[in-house]
């Protein structure tokens, strides 16, 4: 089956019966609209695994939290692009047959030089929720582009909404003492990502600087676990490394709070909410211009190191970009730090990305 094409084996796939599959159809057979005229919220049971929450649904929470939620009787689905539950078009198609609303928010797409030949394989059945829906959140205005780029002009009406984030939860702390502390976390899906703030720290070491790195959550490549031990390694940087796993957002917050520079070099990043929970903290982002970022990260919050934009390959920058920027913001971190703060209260504030889905919502079920 290896060699078929993706078409091919997504046929396969969703013909095969499986006790998971049974399962979701008997969910669906059982989904009732809600009779309620106030928003009700499903989220396709990406929440429900008891598990840490990771990327695309960490957003979820928030409208959990907000909205009255009922996995079985409701009168919205509000699925993510970025995380999909499995047959998420089954269930589309049956909560659309009973008259319940659809809102999709949109992150990144597939393109080439991420998913290589799978790029459509990811991108035609976003293509058709994305189609398929009531109205549309776009994560940032890259994410609007990119799809109309790749998924192709849409007439669902939608609006540019970017992650929100807990300013509670996320927040500055008294500055770490010692040594200079940088961080790059997330859910790390290429090499470069982590390889290259690694290398980041060997050119500040080796020109004199005192720092070390921490270096968070899951890595996806193949055998990232022996590449990474290796490059620190072979750089002398045993002792000023510390590698975690996942985590999940009490251990984030106080991970922000311990640091203070975030490194977030990945190309065509969408909407990355480990920038905004960074800025919330007082970190200063450095990263690359490219994808959601340029949006984000104000210039008196952050460097941005310049890339071309291109489809076909992943452009991260150097390590020595990466220290380049670190020691050009490390004699302004007191007011950086200031500055990432207020940009985040601004602009990422959870109160205001809640209230203006409670807008939406109403006016779907209006």
């Amino acid at each position: 089956m290896v060699n078929l094409p993706w078409q091919i084996k997504e046929a396969l796939r969703r013909a095969l019966s499986s006790p998971e599959r049974r399962a979701c159809r008997r969910r669906w057979r059982n989904v009732q609209k809600s009779s309620s005229s106030d928003p009700r919220l499903a989220f396709g049971g990406v929440l429900d695994d008891g598990g840490l929450v990771h990327g695309g649904a960490v957003k979820l929470l928030a409208l959990r939290d907000a909205f009255s939620s009922d996995e079985t009787s409701f009168n919205l689905l509000y699925l993510v692009s970025s995380a999909q539950p499995e047959f998420a078009e089954e269930m589309v198609a049956a909560c659309r047959s009973r008259g319940i609303r659809l809102v999709w928010n949109q992150n990144g797409v597939g393109y080439p030089g991420w998913a290589g030949s799978e790029a459509e394989r990811h991108n035609a059945p976003m293509r058709r929720l994305r189609a398929a829906a009531d109205t549309i959140i776009y994560q940032s205005e890259f994410c609007r582009a990119a799809a109309d780029q790749f998924l192709g002009p849409c007439p669902v009406e939608g609006e540019v909404l970017w992650n929100p984030v807990d300013l509670e939860k996320f927040h500055p702390g008294p500055s770490p003492a010692g040594p200079l502390r940088l961080l790059t976390l997330g859910t790390h899906n290429y090499a470069e990502r982590v390889l290259a703030p690694i290398q980041c720290l060997k050119a500040l070491r080796d020109a004199g600087q005192e720092c070390t790195l921490t270096i968070a959550g899951r890595m996806l490549w193949s055998d990232a676990e022996r590449i990474v031990r290796d490059a620190i390694v072979s750089r002398g940087l045993g002792e000023a490394v510390t590698v975690r796993p996942a985590f999940d957002q009490d251990e984030a917050a106080r991970m922000y709070r311990d640091h203070h520079i975030l490194l977030h070099p990945k190309y065509l990043d969408p909407c990355p909410t480990v920038v905004i929970e960074a800025l919330a903290s007082g970190l200063p982002v450095i990263g690359s211009a490219s994808g959601g970022l340029p949006e984000m990260v104000p210039a008196d919050g952050g460097r941005l190191i310049p890339v071309p934009q291109v489809w076909d390959r992943l452009i991260t920058p150097t390590g020595e970009e990466l220290a380049g920027a670190v020691q050009s913001v490390q004699p302004h971190l007191s007011d950086m730090s200031r500055c990432a703060r207020r940009h985040a209260e601004n602009h990422f504030g959870a109160p205001d990305w809640v209230a203006r889905h409670g807008e939406i919502f109403r006016k779907l079920l209006a």
